[in-house]
């Protein structure tokens, strides 16, 4: 398990996030080391979820290539899985799976929600008051119903390490972003959406719900998609075969986690130390759904590593 990075120098360290490590390469490019630490609302715990950062690397990378496919105007800031130069051999048995090279970026300062299916807290928003984040919904639905209309898009805050995203309209967004990237911005998640819920419905999995983040190419003025993409740490995923309407169906990623957190009363505590069984069981559920979408399991896909696992753009 790796919690903390350390290439001894080789390459400069440029931020450490609740998760990923970002170093300069001197190509110009950055280059994200995805750890093994975990967070939940949105502080760090003490423990660490066993090959967590080959899973959000390499599934992101399968997203970058699996999404251009079927979307060839889409632009992400993924590059490669390929370590660089500077990395001395003698690390990368360390590194390699959890480190992708990607293009610097600016990030609009949002997150971009797409919500396909009425649960968790858009399931109480909806018992008490017939909306979500705002957003009118039919009535009559019920706990695990998909959006009669389609997935909806309920934008949130960028909030800083520590801090808690707020819910916040459409025109808020357009406020802090722009009226012409809101709209790009909320086009571009839902038909990504819309994709990958394909994508993933062919395998056995539902996609629930899912945030992006975008940046921009200034150069071209073209929005990027950035960040990880569509793992078990930023989504929800239902098998497919467990879904039942009417029930708050059991997902493979992090709400396991976070349930088990509130139900003793730790949501939200730092640098908690998690009970064995609860970081197996979270590896585990990542490992599930890494193994439905890839078609791999974790190990073959490390025994074929070639440096590019196939999964380059």
């Amino acid at each position: 398990m790796l919690l903390n990075s350390d290439l001894e120098g080789c390459l400069p360290l440029t931020n450490k996030g609740k998760v990923r490590d970002v170093y300069a390469l001197k190509n110009g490019k950055l280059l994200f080391v995805t750890t093994d630490r975990v967070s939940a609302f949105d502080v760090p715990l003490a423990s660490g979820i066993p090959n967590k950062g080959m899973i959000l690397t390499l599934l992101t990378a399968l997203w970058a290539r699996a999404l251009a496919a079927e979307i060839p105007a889409l632009r992400t800031h993924f590059w490669s899985l390929v370590l660089p130069n500077e990395i001395p051999r003698s690390l990368h048995s360390s590194y390699r799976g959890r480190s992708m090279q990607v293009y610097p970026l600016q990030l609009f300062p949002i997150e971009a929600i797409v919500r396909g299916y009425l649960t968790r807290e858009a399931w109480d928003s909806y018992q008490a008051t017939g909306t979500v984040c705002g957003i009118p919904i039919p009535s009559g639905l019920r706990e695990g119903d998909a959006f009669p209309d389609g997935p909806i898009y309920t934008p949130s805050t960028k909030a800083a390490v520590g801090e808690r995203d707020e819910d916040i309209s459409e025109k808020e967004a357009a406020q802090i972003v722009g009226v012409d990237y809101a709209d790009r911005i909320k086009n571009l998640s839902l038909s990504v959406f819309k994709v990958a819920r394909a994508y993933a419905l062919e395998r056995g999995l539902i996609l629930v719900d899912t945030k992006f983040e975008f940046g921009l190419n200034k150069t071209t003025d073209e929005l990027v998609l950035a960040d990880e993409i569509l793992t078990p740490e930023s989504s929800r995923f239902w098998k497919k075969e467990d879904y039942r309407v009417g029930e708050r169906s059991p997902g493979l990623d992090k709400q396991y986690l976070r349930d088990w957190l509130s139900e003793n009363g730790l949501a939200g505590v730092k640098n908690v130390k998690l009970p064995e069984e609860v970081v197996q069981k979270t590896a585990e559920m990542y490992e599930e759904a890494f193994k439905m979408l890839v078609e791999k399991d974790l190990d073959e896909v490390m025994g074929e590593f070639g440096g590019t696992y196939g999964f380059e753009t």
